[in-house]
């Protein structure tokens, strides 16, 4: 996957509508999000995305795209999402990988909002 798409793939999960999401989560995904319980297995996190409002925009900044072997593709990047006057940030990694041609999922997945200690 060409690194334009990748960042398509990335955005549709900030903003894509939860069946989107539930399609592009791998079984074996695991997440850790600044929110309770912190660590989310891949059902977990389609759950709780499922009752959230997705975000209706989201930019990304800092990208940086490795693919360490074959099938795999691993992305860190700062987003930055709003969604009714609510704005977030956060330092997110996310690891993909290919099932068949073309058929990609995420594996992994982190956000860390910036520390505000120096």
């Amino acid at each position: 996957m060409e690194d334009a798409r990748v960042w398509e793939f990335e955005q549709s999960l900030w903003t894509g509508d939860a069946e989107q999401y539930r399609e592009l989560i791998d079984a074996e995904c695991l997440m850790v999000l600044p929110e309770r319980p912190y660590v989310f297995t891949g059902d977990q996190a389609i759950e709780a995305v499922a009752k959230t409002p997705r975000w209706s925009q989201v930019t990304f900044s800092e990208k940086q795209v490795a693919r360490p072997q074959e099938g795999l593709i691993v992305v860190a990047y700062k987003a930055e999402a709003d969604r009714d006057g609510r704005a977030y940030a956060a330092y997110c990694t996310t690891t993909m990988r290919r099932l068949e041609h073309d058929e990609w999922r995420v594996l992994q997945h982190q956000q860390t909002v910036p520390l505000t200690a120096g």
